[in-house]
Order: C-alpha cells, then structure tokens, then sequence
C-alpha cells in the first residue's frame, strides 16, 4: 500500500493551500452537527419540564437550531464548490504525468503504450477517479473522526455506559471492514479490466468499420461486444456487492448501536439519570456518528481500489517509472499563465544537448533534439548488427548492417515479410532491439527513439495517421511554422493540386483516420507532414502504395531534386528504384545484396526476381488504368 499512500500524499500536497482551504471548509459541515445537539438537549429539556424556562426562551432555541441546519447549508454549498476544483486539479495531475510519460519517455515506442488506445483512455477516466476519490475521502473522515471525538466526549460525560454500547458496533464494523479489503480489491480489479477490454473493443469497433462491414462480420462484432459485457457485468455487480455488503454490514452495526441506546436509556430515564434532552442529543449524535463508521468502511474499500488503480496507472507509463512518477508535481498550469512554447532551435546558435551517449553528458530523458548539437549535422548514419525478434522469437531482423551517407537516396526494397519495415521502425527506435548499435556520424547514439526526431529525422510511416482535425493541424501537429513553409512541404509532397480543389483548404477536416481523403491523399499528406519538419534525414516507409504511377513519380522527382539532402526509403517500385544512389536487399530478415541498382540487377537473384515482379505489376496498373 505504500505507493497508494505516497500519491494521496503528494496529491493532497501539490496544491497545499488550497487542499487545505477546502478540508477547512468541509471540517465545519462536519462539526456544526455538535451544537445542534446540544440545543435540542436543552430544548427538550424544557419542553419535558426538567428545566424551566418560558415560551421565549424555546422559540429561541428553536430559532437557533434551525440558524444552526442554514450555516451548515451554506458552508457546504460552498465548501462543494471549491471542492470540485482541487479534485479536478488533482486529476489533471495524474492524467498529465501518465501523457508524459507516453509521450516522452525513452525506450521504444512500441512498449510505451503496450494496451489498446480505448483501454487506456479507460485507466485516464476511471483509475484517476479511483486515486482522486480515495484522497478526498481523508477530508471526510478526518472530519467524521473530529465529530465523533467531541460527540463521544460529551456523551461520556452524561452516560459512559451507553456510550460503550454504542462505540462497540463501529469497532465491530471496523474489523469486518479490514478482514474483506482483499476480496474487495480482487474483485475490483477484475471489475476495472472487464470495463477497460469493453472501453477498448468499443474503440476497435469504431475505427474497423470498413473491414467489420466489407467482411460481413456486423452480427459476429456485435455479438462479441455482447460476450464483453456480460463478463464486465457479472464482474461489476461482484464488486458493487462487495463494497455494497461492507456497507450494509457499517449500517447494520449503526442500527444495532441506536437500540443498544434505547435500551439502556429506558431504565437510566426511569431512575432519572437520564433526560428526554439527553436522549434526544443521543438520537440526533447517532445519526452523525454514522457518517464515522461509513467513512471508515469507504476508506477501507477505497484503499484497495486506489491501489488497483496506481498499478494499472502505472503499468500504463514506462517501464522505470513508479508511483513516485505519476504524482510528482511537475506543472498543471491551471488558473497561472502557461510558458510560451519554446521557439524552434536554430542552426546558428545550437543547443547541445543530445541522445548521444557520453561520459560528461548522460542523454536527455525527453524532449526533441537540437537541430545539431554536438552531434552535428548528419554526415553518416550506420547501424551494426540490427536484431529484432517479433513475438518473443518469430521473424524480425537479424544481423542487418546499413549504412546512409548525407546526400544520399537510399531504398530499402524486399518482398513481403522480408523485414523492411521493420529495419526502419528499429532504425528510429520504434521496436527494441535484441541486439545491434546505431551511430551518427560515428558517434553511438543511445536511445535513438529520442535522438532520430525533428529536425535531426523525420518519419512519412507505411500506415498513415491522420486525426479528424483540420489538414493544417494534421500537417503542424503543433509545430511553428509559416505558412511559406506549409506551400513548400504541400508542393514537395505532390498535393497541391488536391489541396486547391477542397474548398476549404487547409481548413478541410480529415475526418476520423483520414476518411474523408483517398488513399494517396492521405499518405501525401503525411509525406507533408514529414517534410514541412525540414528534417536532416526523410525516413519514408511504402508511401506511395496508393499512388498513381505518374503521381509517384512527380512526388519522387519533387522530393529528390528540391527536399532533404538525405533520404532512406521503403519500397519495391521502379520510381523510387531507379533514383537510388544504394538499394539493400532484404530477404527474410538478411541482406540479399546492397548497392547500385544496376549491379544488383547482375549479381543479385532476389533484386532480379523483385524487379521483374514489379515490371509486371506496374505495366498492369498502366493498363488497367
């Protein structure tokens, strides 16, 4: 439970003043509850004759009982208020950390996000929640706790024995409440997985829509979504019974306490030791002291699924990362001004911070790189011995060198399953590497999934990704740039043309993935994307598989004469064949044959083979179309 306790700690501290301002509000929603007590004693007191006094003197104490049930009205309203900002802000914390981690964290990418998207957008919402709610309930049951000290107390003083009867069943309900926090942790944990693989299969559903209906599979999806939740409602209800039965258990010992009362107090009334005032102080304590054993009881379930939830959070971030990650206060600038984005690094005055690996200088956990740094402008970029296995020992790479000089047109061709794809997603540290270096210009680099970004790499990938945002936000993704240099990367990727035939232009809506554009649209818009970063190298993996052959061959003609200096490739068409300084053959996994398209053509059978299956192919496409 430490990890748990350590984030309700630093949740509760990183926004100290107002954390407490809040619990200082609710303390008295709490507390006010005491002289309410106490003037109902003295007005039935009254009212029975045990004490006189005139009609005055009750209206009075009537008009301050109710004056005492509005000032409570009012500090809770008010207290709720402010209530609801920290726990937002608390949320925003959690969730902020977790998106940096995702998103900054070295290693490769690939196992930074090892869940579905719908499945993590469901821990983001309900395992917040779960941390959030668990440190909101100290707020209550230190003031429960408070209520029922003083109540106590006071309630000695008239009759200790009565007390005893009454403190007897909250003990009781305690220890119950201790003995089932590990059935109520299981239970929730199975419940928080359930809802998750429903949160993620949804989203699967939704972004598969073409292949469910082009396969007829709507009654088989369907069907599906139906089996996940049952097992997540069968899974739900076990948990709601179990934190539901830990509070009937709370309550049922609270019933028993007030007969245990009313009990006791008949034969202490007879003998006049006890007065219908102090009963009825009694009575309305009871029902105060309730809330004592209830926040106990839902501290005690919130425990354990707090705890579920820093896991499952936690699980979500990067491997090194712990709880002590999710809830260190790293800025959540709330109500405050953000700082300005940082203007783009510049050539003439370069940072020197980098990826690389180095005795004086250990590499930067996150960030994108210096245009140059001390690693400088890219001169060579080789890679050694490139392993990587696919699940665990399928295919993958193994033991491929490349290398890519600066002003160079590099393709990587192969057949399907040969491994280029992922030579390329290893290259930029997309996929762990079982074994192999990478060096830029000589110098070995780290953690190239943080070293290989804009400016020093840029990546147009085999699959695009496009969000249903405008075309200029899904070229920019926050980048500053001009709109000079948006004309420029839209000219070099072929799409200027489509871009001047939608009438919004650039403020045309992609739509979920990219479906309101074709298939070729799409991927020059992620060609633009890559290009309007300038980047030193253009890793360019399959772009023009939905492209036309003369389309291909302006974007390839545009992206070798007037973009990057260095470009590394993936492809098996004769466009971007033909204009390669050096082709590496993959087959399998291994390098077939690497150099000049020529020579390759002479000395390598694979390359032979590879080259007339595509003489084929392409002469069908002109045909067909």
């Amino acid at each position: 439970m430490r990890p748990v306790m350590l984030v309700a700690t630093r949740l509760a501290t990183f926004d100290l003043r107002r954390y407490l301002i809040g619990a200082l509000l609710w303390l008295p929603v709490h507390v006010i509850p005491l002289a309410g007590g106490l003037v109902l004693q003295q007005l039935f007191d009254q009212l029975s004759g045990h004490r006189a006094a005139g009609l005055a003197a009750s209206l009075w104490l009537c008009a301050a009982f109710v004056g005492v049930e509005v000032v409570r009205g009012l500090v809770i309203v008010v207290a709720w208020t402010y209530g609801v900002y920290w726990w937002g802000a608390a949320a925003t914390l959690l969730r902020s950390n977790a998106l940096r981690s995702i998103l900054t964290a070295r290693g490769p990418a690939a196992a930074r996000l090892p869940h579905s998207p719908g499945e993590s957008v469901a821990r983001m919402r309900d395992d917040v929640a779960d941390v959030v709610d668990f440190t909101d309930e100290s707020v209550s049951l230190a003031g429960t706790t408070l209520f029922a000290v003083a109540a106590l107390a006071i309630m000695a003083s008239i009759d200790p024995v009565v007390t005893v009867a009454l403190v007897l069943p909250m003990i009781v309900a305690g220890v119950l409440g201790r003995a089932t926090r590990q059935a109520v942790r299981r239970r929730h944990q199975r419940s928080r997985a359930l809802g998750a693989a429903v949160t993620a299969y949804v989203g699967e559903l939704f972004g598969g829509v073409l292949a469910i209906k082009t396969a007829g599979a709507e009654d088989a999806a369907l069907e599906r979504l139906r089996a996940h939740n049952r097992r997540r409602r069968d899974a739900a209800v076990k948990d709601r019974l179990a934190t539901d039965l830990l509070d009937a258990v709370t309550g049922t010992t609270v019933e028993i306490g007030i007969g245990l009362v009313l009990l006791l107090a008949a034969p202490a009334m007879r003998g006049g030791d006890f007065t219908v005032g102090d009963l009825a102080l009694f009575t309305s304590y009871v029902g105060w002291l309730t809330a004592l054993p209830r926040s106990i009881g839902a501290a005690l379930y919130r425990l354990p699924q707090a705890a579920v939830a820093v896991e499952r959070l936690t699980r979500l971030m990067a491997p090194h990362e712990s709880a002590d990650d999710l809830s260190r206060h790293t800025g959540v600038h709330l109500r405050d001004t953000p700082p300005d984005t940082p203007a783009p690094p510049s050539s003439s005055a370069p940072p020197t911070s980098s990826s690389l690996s180095s005795p004086s200088a250990p590499p930067a956990r996150s960030g994108p790189p210096a245009r140059w740094g001390r690693a400088g402008r890219l001169e060579v970029l080789e890679a050694r011995g490139l392993t990587v296995r696919h699940g665990g020992g399928g295919r993958g790479l193994d033991g491929v060198d490349l290398r890519v000089e600066r002003g160079s047109f590099t393709v990587v061709t192969g057949a399907v399953g040969s491994g280029k794809t992922t030579l390329v997603r290893a290259l930029l540290g997309l996929l762990p590497l079982e074994a192999g270096t990478i060096a830029w210009n000589g110098r070995p680099v780290e953690d190239p999934g943080t070293f290989l970004l804009p400016d020093r790499a840029a990546y147009a990938s085999q699959i695009p990704r496009l969000f249903s945002e405008t075309l200029r936000e899904n070229l920019l993704l926050g980048l500053p740039a001009t709109d000079e240099q948006i004309a420029r990367a839209v000219e070099l990727a072929a799409f200027e043309q489509d871009l001047a035939a939608m009438p919004d232009g650039l403020g045309t809506v992609a739509g979920p993935r990219g479906v309101r554009l074709s298939g070729g649209q799409t991927q020059r818009v992620t060609a633009a994307r890559a290009l309007v970063r300038d980047p030193d190298l253009l890793v360019v993996d399959d772009l023009s598989a939905a492209l036309d052959v003369e389309t291909e061959r302006l974007l390839w003609d545009r992206i070798a004469g007037r973009g990057p200096e260095t470009v590394l490739v993936v492809s098996h068409r004769q466009a971007a064949l033909e204009r390669a300084d050096q082709v590496v053959v993959l087959d399998r996994g291994r390098v077939a044959g690497r150099g000049p398209l020529g020579e390759l053509l002479e000395s390598c059978p694979e390359m032979r083979r590879l080259w007339s299956a595509e003489l084929v192919a392409e002469a069908g496409e002109q045909a067909g179309g």
